[in-house]
């Protein structure tokens, strides 16, 4: 699959929202938009990550849908299905290899199980994590140069909504409000508003 492909974004142009939804809508806006002569700069933004977003925006609109599908899946033949198993050196302790060797289902087994279990159990702490993550890399990106963006990081980190409601309150609306809403996300990922619910960098 296109790493875009299933993927929610948000493109801006200078600090004027273009387009914010499915990547594949997302970049005929951008396409259009260029071609019309936006401004600029264009830039596009992963939702959850806050990455940027980069489309091959070359050809016809069909063709730039095209290279964001998913490549066609051959049939199976008979047999088994596969796994996706993928092996993989994995280094350890003696103790460690000791300590496998007694479990049941040998060492693979208990690996995927200990990771399925850290996934599980990290899962929260882990889009908390990215979620804020995201609200960070949207601001170096777009805020940077606005005034009181380092006021403005710092309260975001802090947990402070009151302050960074405040800080904000004079940007440009478009970026002010997806900002907001991304650190809305990052603070109920992170189970509250209080001071010190997110780590200060």
């Amino acid at each position: 699959m296109h790493p875009h492909a299933s993927i929610a974004c948000t493109a801006f142009d200078g600090h004027r929202l273009l387009a914010s939804g499915p990547c594949a809508e997302v970049a005929l806006a951008v396409k259009r938009a260029l071609g019309a002569g936006a401004a600029g700069p264009v830039q596009v933004f992963d939702d959850r990550s806050g990455r940027p977003v980069e489309f091959d925006l070359r050809g016809s609109e069909a063709e730039v849908l095209a290279r964001l599908q998913p490549p066609p899946v051959a049939p199976r033949g008979p047999g088994r299905p596969r796994l996706g198993v993928m092996p993989r050196e994995v280094t350890l302790m003696p103790r460690h290899w000791d300590w496998l060797a007694a479990q049941p289902g040998g060492a693979s087994a208990v690996l995927r199980r200990l990771v399925e279990q850290a996934i599980r159990e990290g899962g929260s702490a882990q889009r908390a994590r990215e979620a804020s993550e995201a609200v960070d890399r949207f601001m170096l990106a777009m805020t940077g140069n606005l005034p009181d963006h380092e006021e403005a990081s710092r309260a975001f980190w802090r947990g402070e909504r009151e302050q960074f409601a405040r800080l904000t309150g004079g940007w440009p609306a478009d970026v002010r409000d997806h900002l907001r809403r991304l650190a809305a996300i990052a603070w109920d990922e992170a189970g509250g508003t209080r001071p010190g619910a997110l780590r200060v960098p």
